[in-house]
């Protein structure tokens, strides 16, 4: 019996030693990041991405309209079937938002997930779509973010509460493994060689994280690229977020054009208005260029129709 303790303890001891090495959080490489030295930071991409990104959605404070979605004081509370998560602020302030981290910080939140201090960020935080952006175009986002205005008071950042086993952060590591990675979800063979396209596609799949919301949940609770864009339960309360194929139950029956105006708009070819969450994402690429709007469109009606996911 005292041989079979010792056998499961030392048993015990190397799955924990295994989990803490394979959940350890990663970092990009120096090199990559040496590459950029010397780069000079094109504002203009730089704002175009933060538009396109939907940084104000969720940075900027609640119910904030106009010239106030530019000050990225944090504070929203995220509503998940998984609990709450509270939403910081990403202002050039050092204190309450990110003027204090290094340009590799950020990199390494955004494509890596991991914060200044060596911690998983929740997925919540949208880094699998980010992962695919490049770094020089975070490398502008940067800039352009250190140019953003300071709040005049700190805002109340909501406390992130989860429920167990959500709340393990270490455990993210396993999970990124498995799930964070950089390659495209629409392979080069179906979307050819057509650089509108291939923008369309680095948009929604990037800094767009249009999957995030439209696209269905796997069992390990990433997006499922087999059911990519087909629709998905509203992560943030009742209904659904819809699919955005071009399928019958999608947008089979909306051209380029529609889309386009849409994202810029906020109608629909019928006329409606889009509504919930969508019309924060509106009031972003209504800002972005309007040849970005068009990629994206032009994407959507490129990949694969499916059925409601």
């Amino acid at each position: 019996m005292r041989r079979l303790t010792v056998i499961l303890g030392v048993c015990v001891a190397l799955g924990l030693a295994a989990f803490w090495l394979l959940s350890a959080p990663t970092q990009l490489p120096d090199a990559d990041l040496a590459a950029l030295d010397g780069h000079e930071p094109d504002l203009q991409n730089g704002e175009n991405l933060f538009w396109v990104g939907g940084c104000a959605s969720c940075h900027a404070a609640p119910d904030a309209e106009g010239d106030a979605r530019a000050v990225l004081s944090g504070g929203l509370a995220l509503e998940s079937p998984y609990g709450v998560f509270g939403v910081p602020g990403i202002s050039p302030d050092p204190e309450t938002g990110i003027g204090g981290w290094s340009f590799a910080d950020f990199a390494n939140a955004m494509k890596r997930g991991v914060s200044p201090d060596g911690r998983h960020y929740y997925p919540s935080f949208p880094y699998a779509s980010y992962a695919k952006m490049t770094l020089t175009d975070l490398a502008d986002l940067w800039a352009y973010l250190q140019r953003m205005p300071v709040p005049e008071n700190a805002a109340v950042i909501p406390e992130t509460e989860l429920a167990f086993p959500f709340n393990m952060r270490r455990g993210i590591g396993l999970w990124k493994r498995v799930y964070l990675n950089e390659a495209p979800v629409i392979a080069d063979d179906v979307l050819g060689d057509d650089p509108v396209l291939a923008r369309g596609r680095y948009l929604v799949e990037g800094a767009g994280h249009c999957g995030e919301c439209h696209s269905p949940r796997n069992i390990g609770l990433a997006m499922d690229g087999s059911r990519w864009l087909a629709g998905a339960p509203n992560p943030e309360g009742e209904g659904r977020v819809p699919n955005i194929t071009d399928h019958p139950d999608g947008l089979a029956d909306w051209t380029e054009d529609d889309i386009a105006y849409g994202l810029e708009s906020g109608f629909t070819p019928a006329f409606d208005s889009m509504g919930g969450s969508m019309a924060s994402v509106v009031k972003n690429f209504a800002n972005a260029a309007a040849e970005d709007r068009a990629a994206i469109a032009a994407y959507l009606k490129a990949i694969p129709p499916l059925p409601d996911g």
